[in-house]
């Protein structure tokens, strides 16, 4: 008998609604773990999650039956929930996001771009390629 066997990677970005710059450390130490428990559910391995207040990235691994805009409507979706709904906090995400395929030789290379966020952007050694622009965002 055979068996499909996949290995899918994809690093994902969107924003915050207008670019808000709202991610504060304490809404990211909740929604972060929020958003991993329900791609875990999904069958999906979240590998990194990083960013700054006002976008977030995303490195996971997926399984070929699950679609990556369910992913993203479901990781969006539980995360601002949880700051607007449970957290209490103005929170919403905006409607599109960036996704980009990578190869299993680029995992470690993209798994350290998204958890250094915060310095890659404080230093200006952004990729543009994977960063969401104005443009893109709205």
């Amino acid at each position: 008998m055979s068996r499909t066997h996949t290995r899918l990677y994809a690093h994902i970005v969107w924003s915050t609604f207008d670019r808000a710059p709202i991610i504060t450390p304490a809404i990211r130490d909740r929604i972060y773990p929020m958003m991993q428990r329900h791609a875990t559910n999904l069958g999906a391995e979240v590998i990194a999650i990083g960013g700054i207040e006002d976008h977030v990235h995303v490195l996971a691994r997926f399984p070929s039956r699950l679609a990556i805009s369910e992913l993203v409507q479901r990781m969006k979706g539980a995360s601002s929930y949880l700051a607007s709904q449970v957290m209490g906090e103005l929170f919403r995400w905006q409607g599109s996001y960036g996704a980009f395929t990578v190869s299993e030789r680029g995992v470690d290379r993209v798994r350290a771009y998204v958890l250094n966020q915060e310095a890659h952007h404080r230093g200006g050694t952004t990729h543009p390629l994977l960063e969401i622009t104005e443009e893109q965002a709205s």
